[in-house]
């Protein structure tokens, strides 16, 4: 949002229970989602400061784990954005995040993001782990969720032009060809990036 200045810390923890698809089927327990790949990497040495992002940073690792998902970027549903909140590091993401599905063969459908920052604030180590579950509630109740306080959009960011579209309001994720999948983004200080299929 345009009057995004920052992070608003939150206070919270995140406990999931993950276990191989084979011995949780052979066990009969509930499964509530997929993960089918993971992928980090680390673009300190290349970053013009500590705390900047990167843009090749955040492809390379969202491509990496779409490449070991074996899932293409028109099967994403949605995405479950790091969210920064801040002028510099959301428009570096959404470009990130532009860029890695550049490949979109769907015409003028998007990719919807959002970020649970908005809903709960940040809650540190436990951030991607919320991010987690909150995409896994989507699918299960196949409703993207609003990214709170969100009205008039970064003017740095122009989504007029771009593949991806945060979620203001409440929707269905709605049908889709094959399977749905979600990312989620997680990103550190330092140079730590990761992406969850």
């Amino acid at each position: 949002d345009h009057r995004a200045s920052g992070m608003v810390r939150g206070s919270g923890m995140a406990v999931i229970l993950i276990k191989r698809l084979s011995d949780a089927l052979a066990d009969g327990d509930d499964i509530k989602a997929i993960i089918k790949s993971t992928a980090v990497n680390n673009d300190g040495a290349s970053k013009a400061s500590y705390t900047a992002p990167s843009v090749p940073g955040q492809v390379a690792v969202i491509r990496q784990a779409m490449a070991d998902a074996g899932v293409s970027p028109d099967s994403i549903s949605y995405v479950e954005a790091h969210g920064t909140g801040t002028r510099l590091g959301d428009p570096i993401e959404v470009a990130a995040l532009n860029e890695a599905w550049s490949e979109r063969t769907r015409g003028n459908q998007y990719c919807p993001i959002g970020s649970s920052k908005t809903n709960i604030g940040h809650l540190e180590s436990a951030s991607g782990l919320a991010g987690l579950l909150k995409a896994q509630l989507a699918l299960e109740h196949d409703m993207l969720p609003p990214s709170l306080h969100f009205e008039t959009p970064n003017p740095d960011i122009d989504f007029a032009g771009l593949n991806v579209e945060v979620v203001a309001t409440a929707r269905p994720i709605g049908e889709t060809d094959g399977p749905r999948h979600v990312g989620i983004n997680s990103f550190g200080f330092g140079g730590a990036n990761a992406h969850v299929v």
